[in-house]
């Protein structure tokens, strides 16, 4: 069986947070500053085959976006998950998404990059909608659940 790792971002009102502690005690919250984020990513087990990174985007409503790559340095760094098939996932749960290959450049791309790095590209990053706009999540599961 696959080890699968949820990861949000620390906040009490922070939807990613809400949404990987509703997913799976397979889960950890960074911290939200660039400097708590590198430190917390190297202090996580090498053990996990997957990881799912959620983040929020201020911008989005009803939808979520998977994104693609991270970029660092003029370095980009992109997923070797299946991205289609999360998309479809999503779908299949009556949840909106797209999938971005435009590097964002701000504490999820960070963090993003970094774990693409860490666990050689078997990361997705996910940006959901803030707590204003949240959609429960009970239902989805990952493929490998």
């Amino acid at each position: 069986m696959e080890k699968i790792l949820f990861i949000g971002f620390k906040g009490k009102n922070n939807s990613s947070a809400i949404l990987v502690n509703s997913l799976s005690q397979e889960n950890y919250l960074l911290t939200n500053s660039f400097s708590g984020v590198n430190r917390d990513i190297d202090s996580l087990p090498e053990e996990y085959d997957e990881v799912y990174l959620f983040g929020v985007d201020k911008y989005l409503t009803d939808s979520f976006r998977i994104e693609l790559c991270a970029e660092k340095e003029n370095v980009k760094l992109k997923s070797i998950l299946d991205l289609t098939e999360i998309k479809e996932q999503l779908k299949a749960a009556g949840i909106k998404s797209t999938i971005s290959g435009n590097a964002t450049h701000y504490l999820c791309n960070e963090a993003y990059w970094y774990l693409l790095k860490k666990y050689h590209g078997r990361v997705a990053l996910i940006h959901i909608p803030t707590i204003k706009h949240y959609i429960p999540l009970c239902n989805i599961k990952t493929q490998k659940s």
